[in-house]
């Protein structure tokens, strides 16, 4: 797993796939800030609920400047059905060998119901408008993450 990232840090450059399988890059999005946030997997309880909160947010969060992320390892054609079904409106990335979420230290051991298991760290980092690590969170909750992250970013 690598190190986590903390402030200062440069973020790691990627480009992904987004659920229309169209290529994503991080440094398209040089010059705003950018909320990059990864969940375990599309239409789970947890991480539909995270989904929804920021695309509920979405505008007041791109009011302030910021672009919205959601990297996942799931397939572009899970991510479409996941974005169809909730009407998300977050652009959510496909990251299927894991390269940027492990790069991001947002995959490795984690603890699951009292067992040590391998798998997506539900994280976020914020990237500064020059492509450096502004915040990064680990181990979120997947509930209340959102309003919490608006009130600690200020906006």
């Amino acid at each position: 797993m690598a190190e986590r990232l903390s402030p200062g840090d440069p973020a790691p450059d990627f480009t992904l796939q987004d659920a229309d399988g169209k290529p994503v890059s991080l440094a398209d999005h040089r010059g705003r800030k950018v909320i990059v946030y990864f969940y375990p997997a599309a239409m789970t309880p947890g991480c539909t609920k995270q989904a929804c909160d920021f695309t509920d947010n979405l505008d007041q969060l791109a009011t302030a400047g910021y672009d919205v992320l959601g990297i996942s390892p799931d397939a572009p054609e899970k991510l479409a059905k996941f974005r169809t079904k909730e009407s998300l409106r977050v652009t959510l990335l496909s990251d299927p060998d894991r390269a940027t979420l492990t790069a991001y230290a947002a995959y490795g051991e984690k603890t699951n119901y009292g067992r040590t298991v391998t798998g997506v760290i539900r994280s976020t980092v914020i990237v500064d408008e020059e492509g450096k690590v502004e915040h990064a969170f680990y181990n979120v909750k997947a509930t209340g993450h959102v309003a919490k992250l608006i009130r600690d970013l200020g906006v």
